[in-house]
């Protein structure tokens, strides 16, 4: 793996690249679902381009930039052995001058669920995903459905302006017990740990209820909401059942396919998680 750390340094390469090229991005904390993107990259692509970078701009001032768990000897190591052809890890004064100035913003998709309670996040993604887009210039991009607003917003940029990439949407991958993987599970305690497996079995309990026929759209959501209240160390932050495209809930009866996605608080630790309903 050749590790780049300037954007001419890539561009200097890319003249020589083989194609198609597939970007996995990340803002470190590597983990088995960002190794999974690596491996769907794998299956798509001659050149495999990974982007690792924490960015500030998507971070809210009381959120954990500071503390984020990423490790770059770690994430380079974990990176190297999956596969990864390039790593580009540039500095923060690279992508953002002192002059920077630029915000690309979407509108009404960013302000539900965690755009509502994340002032400035998805500019935040939308700005620094539109740079990677324009450094990288890569072929396809691969996203985890874990984040799926982020992978619907990005779709949506995507789309709106043109951007010549495909965006590949790769599952969610789940430890054994069923708990989403995330960097942030790292800031668990073991008692946290085990209750954050409420944010599954709600998730796991509602969906199976839809299968078993269930439509209607509050009963639905109070099956998850009703999992998460037996933890005590829980706060919810949303359980949200809407439109898989748009974002916007659906009241009434369901109509699939639908997007039954949920966020909490587990003492400091902010998890997000979902199922589609189809």
């Amino acid at each position: 793996m050749e590790i780049l750390r300037t954007i001419e340094s890539y561009r200097e390469l890319y003249v020589d690249l083989q194609g198609p090229i597939g970007l996995v991005p990340t803002l470190g904390g590597v983990h088995e679902g960002h190794l999974s993107l690596v491996d769907a990259a794998k299956k798509d692509c001659k050149t495999i381009v990974s982007w690792l970078f924490l960015n500030p701009k998507q971070f809210g001032p009381n959120e954990d930039l500071n503390s984020y768990p990423a490790e770059e000897k770690e994430d380079i190591s974990l990176l190297d052995q999956r596969g990864v052809d390039i790593l580009l890890i540039p500095k923060t004064i690279d992508i953002y001058p002192s002059d920077f100035d630029t915000v690309v913003k979407l509108g009404k998709i960013t302000e539900l669920l965690e755009g509502s309670r994340r002032p400035g996040h998805f500019d935040g993604v939308t700005t620094i995903v539109s740079k990677m887009f324009n450094i990288i210039q890569p072929d396809r991009a691969y996203f985890g459905e874990k984040d799926a607003q982020q992978l619907r917003v990005i779709q949506k940029m995507v789309k709106d302006l043109n951007f010549p990439v495909e965006i590949i949407s790769c599952p969610t991958v789940r430890d054994n017990d069923g708990l989403a993987l995330s960097s942030r599970n790292k800031y668990l305690s073991i008692v946290e740990r085990n209750d954050a497996l409420s944010l599954y079995q709600g998730l796991h309990n509602a969906k199976a209820s839809f299968e078993n026929g269930e439509r209607n759209a509050d009963i639905v959501r109070n099956v998850v909401i009703q999992e998460i209240k037996k933890s005590p160390l829980i706060t919810i932050d949303y359980v949200s059942l809407s439109d898989p495209l748009s974002l916007v809930e659906i009241s009434g009866k369901i109509t699939p396919p639908a997007l039954l996605s949920l966020a909490v608080h587990i003492g400091k630790t902010h998890l997000i998680d979902n199922v589609l309903l189809e």
